[in-house]
């Protein structure tokens, strides 16, 4: 069952897509049917910079277990970086 609850947020780094390094500005996650990974229902990632229009998104689409994984490998990653090196974020 789709949730139909989306999350979007600004944000601030660098995607990969067809055309080369771009700016992300800006990224979208939701729990929908994916358009091509092997699943009923995935966590969906888009990176995008809309200002770049449509070749600018790098997108992922996760089973959960998958997701909650990367979630977590993410928070600990994290915590093992010292406090210095981690900035506060833009305003």
């Amino acid at each position: 069952m789709c949730t139909y609850q989306t999350t979007t947020l600004g944000m601030e780094g660098s995607g990969k897509g067809a055309d080369g390094w771009f700016p992300v500005t800006d990224a979208t996650v939701y729990f929908d049917h994916p358009v091509h990974a092997r699943a009923e229902h995935t966590l969906n990632i888009d990176l995008i910079n809309p200002s770049r229009g449509a070749g600018a998104r790098v997108a992922m689409e996760l089973d959960p277990l998958s997701a909650r994984a990367l979630a977590e490998a993410i928070l600990q990653t994290l915590e093992t970086v010292p406090p210095g090196l981690i900035a506060a974020a833009p305003g």
